[in-house]
């Protein structure tokens, strides 16, 4: 295990009446939100799914901004400060394609299916345990995901505002709880909506002081070459297969394993994203739901790697025990550093916000598996509307108190976003695999979904706990064994699917339909209203668009 997190002592911030007076204001907005959205709960599909009736730009700014924790935000300006310029790859291979994907193929199926959650999917394409063991996959990996971002906010309010880790949880928990419980899904989607403006006024200050103080983007990649080799400011500088680099993987790993399986593998079946599109008010909007939240998501990497170069530049060997700095400091250090009174309360709030972002999009989509997949289909059938939406209330409190209790997994990781990755390779990509062999081959069968899922998830763990832990074979890095765990999670899933398929008859034709690439259910063929076929609202184009502007952004970054 690496160094535990603890952000240095010296990063408190000098905030005044002036930064907590912003911070209050935020908090009051929050809970305002959650008692309007109350008021539109009258059903559980108003509190799970906000009664599919939202509209594509709302779920879309939602759709981003809950992948835009936090953990994200510290995530990634550590990731920037320790592998450099690589970074990029988790936006533009990492995510664009895959949200392009998830937007114009799989939204036909899943919104047109009319399920509720995505393991709700594998119900109807495979059987009840495949639909069993992923949902009881996903609602874990919620709770621990909801968890780091938790420690993450504890750590970081502790050491800006000398909070104890205590009271940072038990605020955050509580606001995010309240709004929650008062107005479902509707209220974290808002919520979301406002925080994601709330983050760029944070950020943007922050990028622009940076670059000021490191003399430009020149300034900048020249002290960085100097101190770190030319492949520290390149996208594919020493990438070649055999060649050494930062990041510790070669080209054929960023591609398959970043590019390919751990990206469709999170953006296509993890439920806290997937749920904002399943808001959206018909399918027209559910499919431009990613595709809108793609083109923010391309430049949104520009606000979190140059803090991360610039405190690398900043100080030499930032993130070694020499320095005194952790590459999770690399955010509250340029904010101690460069940010006056005022912006240093937006940018407080901002930081919370993300964290409640993340938080809140994890506790929403856990309380919606929970209580539909799991309690509703298999423990307390059959009851009246109403019991299924107070029990999902009390299920988001378990699943709060339950992040507090996990919160601290993630103390033994230096670089936060190593341990996101990780947890990713195991749980979402043999999902994934899953789904995409489902999807695409109508011999797969129906228990071929458990097994799959099942060899998946332990090939992945096995190989990151054993062969790379034990050092059987040599992985430079964490983020590179992420890279290799999804490889060899989706391989061993896809492998056993297809022989579990040879050996088990598949499902009937009619079964099928809607649920196999190829066949169609009725809700597929919606057509666009009358007079709605601006460019805007072709999904097409936004989705080929998306994948022409992120290949764009790669030139500059390429030589």
């Amino acid at each position: 295990m690496e160094t535990p997190t603890y952000l240095a002592a010296e990063l408190r911030l000098p905030t005044n009446w002036l930064d907590y007076t912003i911070l209050g204001i935020y908090f009051v907005v929050v809970l305002g939100i959650g008692f309007a959205a109350r008021r539109s709960v009258k059903t559980s599909l108003d509190f799970f799914l906000s009664g599919r009736s939202l509209p594509a730009w709302i779920t879309g700014l939602a759709f981003v901004s809950a992948n835009l924790a936090a953990t994200e935000i510290l995530g990634m300006a550590a990731n920037s400060a320790q592998y450099g310029v690589y970074t990029v790859h988790w936006y533009w291979i990492g995510a664009i394609p895959a949200m392009v994907f998830l937007g114009l193929v799989m939204m036909p199926f899943y919104y047109s299916s009319r399920v509720r959650s995505v393991p709700e999917m594998l119900l109807l394409r495979f059987d009840k345990w495949a639909h069993l063991l992923s949902s009881a996959l996903f609602a874990f990996a919620a709770i621990l995901i909801s968890g780091v971002n938790l420690y993450a906010l504890a750590i970081v309010v502790e050491a800006l505002l000398g909070w104890p880790q205590w009271v940072a949880i038990v605020v955050a928990g509580a606001f995010v709880l309240a709004y929650i419980t008062l107005g479902g899904l509707s209220s974290a989607i808002y919520n979301e909506v406002l925080q994601f403006f709330v983050i760029l006024a944070a950020l943007i200050p922050l990028v622009v002081l940076s670059l000021k103080k490191v003399g430009g983007w020149d300034g900048l990649t020249d002290t960085l070459t100097k101190a770190q080799g030319g492949d520290f400011t390149t996208a594919w500088g020493g990438t070649g297969i055999g060649s050494d680099n930062p990041l510790g993987a070669n080209w054929l790993t960023i591609v398959l394993g970043l590019g390919f399986v751990l990206s469709f593998g999170y953006w296509t079946t993890n439920f806290a994203e997937v749920q904002r599109a399943l808001s959206a008010k018909n399918l027209s909007a559910a499919q431009r739901t990613p595709l809108i939240a793609a083109y923010p998501k391309i430049f949104i990497v520009f606000l979190v790697m140059i803090p991360g170069l610039a405190a690398a530049a900043l100080i030499p060997g930032f993130g070694t025990e020499e320095s005194g700095y952790q590459y999770n400091d690399a955010i509250p250090y340029l904010m101690e550093q460069l940010l006056p009174n005022g912006v240093l309360g937006i940018a407080v709030t901002g930081l919370l916000a993300a964290f409640m972002a993340g938080m809140a999009a994890n506790v929403s989509s856990f309380n919606t598996v929970f209580t539909n997949d799991i309690w509703a289909r298999y423990v307390v059938k059959g009851r009246e509307d109403g019991y299924y939406v107070g029990f999902g209330r009390l299920i988001t409190v378990i699943g709060v108190c339950a992040s507090v209790g996990t919160a601290f997994l993630a103390s033994s990781f230096s670089n936060i976003m190593s341990y996101l990755q990780t947890l990713f390779s195991f749980f979402n990509v043999p999902m994934f695999v899953v789904f995409i062999v489902g999807m695409f081959w109508k011999r797969a069968s129906a228990k071929s979904g458990f097994w799959g899922l099942l060899a998946g998830t332990v090939a992945a763990m096995v190989n990151y706990f054993w062969i790379y832990k034990q050092g059987i074979v040599d992985i430079p890095t964490d983020q590179g064994a992420n890279f290799v765990s999804a490889i060899v999670g989706f391989v061993a899933g896809g492998v056993v699917m297809v022989v579990v398929s040879m050996f088990t008859a598949p499902k009937p034709a009619e079964e099928l339909q809607g649920l196999v690439y190829g066949t169609r259910s009725p809700g597929m063929s919606e057509a666009p209203a009358e007079g709605d076929d601006a460019w805007y609202r072709r999904p097409a184009l936004l989705g080929w668009g998306a994948i022409i502007l992120a290949a764009a952004c790669y030139i500059p970054f390429s030589f």
